[in-house]
């Protein structure tokens, strides 16, 4: 239950399900009169939708921040657990930027290790316009560092899709073998 008085902090994570590449996750503070009606979970979004909603909440007064696992670390400590270091390394981006009283929500199940309230709410990224603002920035992140790898990996179409096991991905697998970025935990079923 949010307590009195406390700011609402959103967190997401964009990426558990690809075969290569960082999971990210973002945390998001909406400042008062945020046009919400620019929100929505970002897979729900065109591109150029989840786009013109970044800008808004990364221009707007928004406090927010960005965290990434890598590759090597999911596969250290696996995905769900690599998913809630990116969470908590998200909010103390954030934290580091405010020093009001917050409660948190995430979505899904599971809440990180963070030193506030915390609560796991399935589909808040449908509901919450803070975790809709997370996800956004947490995939447009994600997206965007997987097309830059796309330029250091052309063989491998990171910047069609992202990592995720796509028959295109898995055969490029197969073919070059795995790239730096690969998850090499996670299994390639061709």
């Amino acid at each position: 239950m949010k307590e009195r008085g406390a700011l609402l902090c959103g967190i997401d994570e964009a990426g558990r399900g690809p075969l290569a590449g960082p999971v990210c996750a973002a945390a998001v503070i909406l400042p008062p009169g945020f046009p919400v009606s620019l929100l929505n979970d970002s897979k729900k979004l065109k591109a150029g939708e989840r786009e013109k909603a970044r800008l808004a909440i990364c221009e707007s007064d928004a406090e927010w921040g960005i965290g990434w696992a890598s590759p090597s670390e999911i596969d250290e400590i696996n995905i769900h657990k690599a998913s809630l270091l990116a969470m908590k390394r998200a909010f103390e981006a954030m934290a580091k930027k405010t020093s009001v009283n917050i409660h948190a929500i995430v979505d899904g199940l599971f809440v990180p290790d963070i030193n506030v309230p915390c609560e796991a709410l399935v589909k808040a990224d449908s509901s919450v316009p803070e975790v809709m603002a997370a996800s956004i920035l947490a995939k447009t992140a994600r997206d965007r560092l997987m097309e830059y790898y796309g330029i250091f990996y052309p063989e491998y179409g990171y910047t069609q899709h992202k990592g995720y096991p796509t028959k295109a991905h898995r055969e490029a697998i197969t073919r070059f073998g795995p790239s730096p970025i690969q998850r090499m935990s996670f299994r390639v079923k061709l």
